[in-house]
């Protein structure tokens, strides 16, 4: 009987056993069978072949914000990109998925392959407020609309014949610089050459958008507008993250205020158009053409020529004052390139009393400062965003449909793979040993101003002015730093901005001419 039993308990504990047994076993085939249809139904969702672009982790609804909060934007993506040593980046920002290109082969995709693909602009809730009266150049969607305002733009604004039409009030506006610098000097105390600029170049955009003909009250409430609704467009506000939520976009005050301005705006802007409609027919401002223009074949609406306005202003100011800022800073932080640029403006201008147009051609030196510092500090560090139409591939990776594609153009600029060991240097001189280098959007290494369809079409009128204000800062004075020394923190605004004023002593060196006084 004991046998028996111990027969029986072994029996029945090698039953268990195999009980046991089967139960994993059947459990790990039902969760095979319960988990395979779930993989085949994911991979089904997502399309062959996609591979999205490397990124920090998300958090829910959120998705990669929180990683932005505190930072340079520019600067952040800059470091994504090396952390993954991914020419492409993605975040998902709230429900808004954005692809930064960080370097110069992706730069090229998305700028010369595929432009056709990525030439349209993104029209985000802001923009759409933005544009409600009308669309300029560099908001536009790509289409009909946008070839005939950049065509516009080009020939009758911005070409070669129409910036040499306006070169009388530059050179007053420049005459007008000197003389606030020369009379700020003699109280023996620093300059404030950030401010000195930014009215110099307000003055010259205004003189040339709008003429002198406007008053100053009208004047004022024209800048007011212009300037509130280029600070209200930059950056994202939650409706544009989020614009499936209407809870978002019923608590959202910017797109209200935006709204609100543009009503505002297009009042001050009319009142403007009409003082030109009664002033004779003498073309002195890119008003009196577009009002031409209009006349002539009637094809050019109210509110384009509105927007034409609001675009040339915004590209004009805050980007050639922060481009004028920074080379200065560059140069009192290295003084064998100031004394070179100084000592090639005086000789080229030696017995001359100021600083002519005709002259700036032949300062060479000066032209590898300015695309030194547009090299280091493109005034639009991420340029202007594109949307993605369409599911794309590039260099390998998906960019999905619908997303923000953006140019890390400040990143390709520092990028050491291409530029040496020396990316993160001011040195002038590298431009000279690749002289082919220049604005015009060939070589996707230098991108300051974009490149293909969507380039900037303000260079030629940009660059005249940036270069007239800076070869005369060298040409009547010597500059030393203040007490305080140099620093160069960023700040991020309309543009990639100095991080507070640039404060500079100025001593007389060539005389300012008493008309300019």
């Amino acid at each position: 009987t004991a046998v028996l039993r111990k027969l029986y308990l072994q029996a029945a504990m090698a039953q268990q056993d195999q009980d046991v047994i089967m139960y994993y076993r059947n459990g790990l085939l039902l969760a095979a069978a319960l988990l395979v249809p779930l993989l085949l139904l994911v991979r089904l969702r997502r399309p062959r072949g996609e591979n999205l672009p490397p990124g920090p982790w998300r958090l829910p609804v959120i998705g990669s914000l929180h990683h932005l909060v505190g930072r340079l934007p520019h600067r952040f993506m800059r470091d994504l990109a090396r952390r993954y040593d991914a020419p492409l980046i993605l975040l998902r920002l709230g429900e808004l998925d954005v692809v930064v290109a960080s370097s110069a082969d992706a730069a090229r995709e998305v700028l010369k392959t595929q432009d056709a693909v990525f030439a349209t602009r993104m029209q985000t809730p802001t923009i759409r407020a933005l544009t409600v009266d009308g669309a300029g150049i560099a908001l536009a969607p790509h289409g009909e609309h946008w070839r005939q305002a950049r065509k516009l733009g080009v020939t009758e604004l911005l070409g070669a014949r129409p910036v040499q039409s306006l070169r009388g009030s530059r050179e007053a506006g420049v005459a007008a610089l000197v003389a606030s610098i020369a009379s700020a000097s003699a109280a023996s105390g620093p300059v404030n050459v950030s401010s000195l600029l930014s009215t110099y170049i307000i003055d010259v955009a205004v003189r040339a958008l709008v003429g002198d003909r406007i008053g100053g009250d009208l004047r004022g409430e024209f800048l007011e507008r212009l300037g509130e609704g280029v600070r209200l467009a930059t950056g994202f506000g939650l409706a544009d993250l989020f614009p499936s939520s209407r809870l978002v976009r019923a608590f959202s005050g910017s797109l209200g205020r935006l709204e609100a301005l543009g009503r505002e705006t297009s009042r001050v802007m009319d009142r403007i158009i009409d003082k030109h409609q009664h002033a004779g027919d003498e073309e002195k401002d890119f008003v009196d053409v577009m009002l031409r223009i209009q006349k002539n074949d009637g094809s050019l609406r109210a509110g384009t020529i509105r927007a034409m306005i609001t675009d040339l202003f915004g590209a004009a100011s805050d980007t050639s004052a922060t481009t004028l800022e920074w080379a200065m800073a560059e140069l009192m932080g290295s003084p064998a390139a100031l004394r070179r640029a100084q000592a090639e403006v005086r000789s080229a201008l030696a017995g001359e009393s100021r600083v002519r147009e005709e002259a700036l051609p032949d300062l060479h030196y000066l032209r590898l400062v300015l695309k030194e510092t547009l090299r280091l500090h493109p005034a639009a560090p991420l340029l202007l965003p594109r949307e993605c139409p369409e599911s794309r591939h590039v260099l390998g990776y998906t960019v999905p449909k619908g997303a923000m594609v953006l140019v890390n153009a400040w990143a390709i600029g520092r990028d050491a793979a291409t530029w040496g060991a020396d990316a993160e240097e001011f040195r002038p001189e590298r431009f000279e040993e690749e002289a082919a280098l220049d604005f015009k959007g060939t070589n996707f290494k230098f991108v300051p101003f974009g490149a293909g369809r969507r380039m900037c079409p303000g260079i030629a009128f940009g660059l005249v002015v940036v270069e007239l204000a800076l070869a005369s800062f060298l040409f009547h004075f010597d500059w030393e730093l203040p007490a305080g020394g140099l620093h160069m923190e960023e700040q991020l605004g309309v543009t990639a901005r100095r991080k507070g004023d640039l404060w500079l002593h100025a001593t007389v060196r060539v005389p300012v001419p008493a008309l300019a006084l």
